[in-house]
């Protein structure tokens, strides 16, 4: 599904010509995996998901989606993958205090210049009560818990149906308890044909998915 051929990235700064992020990193994420990437603080593995993701632009090497290079697209048609193919939960939720659950929900519609269509609220909604939430969708975030925000977030993300879900750090900010449902909702959407990459620092989380990398020092340190 997604090839990564020898990534590299670089950030400004650090002296010597910068701080090398990655550093020659190749793997594939097969339709229907459930790859987990894990790695000490520091090891890359966000910035790993963040270029897959298309997020950001590697320095050099190749990322080919279905045989496509997507390294060499330009801006608008990257955010056409975006906001259909692609989708990204992240570790602080960024959900909008000002709107509902519901109309966070709904945010990838709203790019448009169209009306939200009767189809789309009608999912929305479906993808709120799917991840537990039946009965807050008017809710704003702030009269929400953590764990509720997160789930926010994932409907966000799924309300698009797509193809390919990264997922950064989304247990990070939560307890235990809630992190565990996280992870079982993530395993529940992959059981359903969902492919998931999810980077994650705790082992258990970890072990939850079908297949595991491990960076370290920007490289990949295994692949199982």
């Amino acid at each position: 599904m997604i090839a990564v051929k020898n990534i590299t990235k670089t950030y400004a700064g650090g002296g010597n010509g910068g701080a090398p992020a990655l550093r020659g990193v190749s793997f594939d994420v097969r339709e229907g995996d459930f790859l987990c990437v894990t790695g000490r603080s520091g090891s890359g593995k966000s910035t790993l998901l963040h270029v897959v993701s298309t997020l950001l632009r590697p320095d050099s090497g190749q990322i080919l989606y279905r045989g496509e290079d997507v390294t060499r697209l330009p801006e608008p048609e990257l955010n056409r993958l975006r906001l259909g193919d692609f989708s990204m939960i992240f570790q602080m939720h960024h959900l909008l205090a000002y709107l509902t659950a519901l109309e966070n929900t709904l945010l990838p519609f709203m790019s448009r210049l169209t009306p939200v269509k009767d189809a789309e609220l009608a999912a929305a909604r479906l993808c709120l009560d799917k991840v537990g939430l039946a009965g807050k969708h008017d809710r704003l975030p702030g009269s929400l818990s953590g764990g509720e925000q997160q789930r926010v977030a994932i409907a966000r993300a799924l309300v698009k149906k797509p193809k390919a879900l990264f997922a950064d750090e989304p247990t990070g900010s939560l307890d235990k308890k809630t992190g565990g449902g996280i992870i079982d909702l993530l395993g529940d959407l992959n059981a359903e044909g969902m492919t998931v990459t999810m980077v994650t620092h705790d082992q258990a989380y970890a072990n939850a998915g079908n297949r595991k990398l491990t960076m370290e020092d920007g490289v990949l340190a295994s692949d199982g």
